[in-house]
Order: C-alpha cells, then sequence, then structure tokens
C-alpha cells in the first residue's frame, strides 16, 4: 500500500512538471498562459525565451520521475525528486513567490517522503538512499 501511494505521489509530481512544460514553452504568450502567470502580453512576451528554457528543464525532471517508475528505480525516484524539491526552494525564494512552494516543493518533499518510506517500509528498519 505504502509503495501504492508513493508511485501515485510521485507521478503527481510528474505531472505537474508535464504542465509546467506545457505552460512555460507553449501557452506562455497565449491568454491561459498569461491568466496563470499574470503577465501582460509584452511581459510575456519579453519573457517567453526564459520560460520556454525553464519548461524544457521540467521536462526533464517529469521523464526522470517517469523514468525511475517505469524502470522501478528508486535511486532514479528520490534523486529526481531531491531535485524538484532544491528547484521549488530556490524558485519560491528566488521570485519571492509562495505559489511555487506550494505546487513544486512541497509535492515533490512529500512524494520523497513517501518513497523513503516505502523502501523503509519494504527493507526493515534501514533507509536505503
Amino acid at each position: 500500500m505504502t509503495r501504492t501511494l508513493a508511485a501515485i505521489a510521485v507521478f503527481i509530481v510528474a505531472a505537474l512538471h508535464g504542465g509546467f512544460l506545457a505552460l512555460e514553452m507553449f501557452l506562455w504568450e497565449a491568454e491561459a498562459g498569461r491568466s496563470v502567470t499574470g503577465y501582460t502580453a509584452e511581459e510575456a512576451a519579453f519573457t517567453s525565451v526564459l520560460a520556454a528554457n525553464q519548461g524544457l528543464y521540467n521536462g526533464f525532471i517529469a521523464a526522470g520521475l517517469l523514468w525511475g517508475l517505469i524502470a522501478g528505480k528508486r535511486d532514479v525516484k528520490i534523486f529526481f525528486l531531491i531535485c524538484v524539491v532544491i528547484a521549488g526552494l530556490y524558485g519560491a525564494w528566488s521570485a519571492a513567490s509562495p505559489t511555487i512552494l506550494y505546487l513544486q516543493a512541497i509535492p515533490g518533499a512529500l512524494a520523497l517522503a513517501l518513497t523513503l518510506f516505502a523502501g523503509k517500509a519494504r527493507r526493515g528498519t534501514k533507509i536505503e538512499l
């Protein structure tokens, strides 16, 4: 049961990052993207190249998490979840945006905790990293 919850949590984080990719790479300048970011058309146009770059990195995160899920590689999931948490904490701090904390760092931390706990429950008392 714990492994299933961990897998669901990892999948949700991967899906969030797939959504971030779509927003940042394809919807940034569209009305739908601007309604999410609150940017004007001019601001969105000015920042679109930076957003697309961020989107690409978010796609790599999603791909890594899905790879870990599909291949059953716990260490891969842990690595990418740590990346998510660090990026979310840094993004929330550097952009002064608690939204990044709530949408990226906290879900990543929960998925990481569940993944670590699932490994502990499966292997006994030792948590393997």
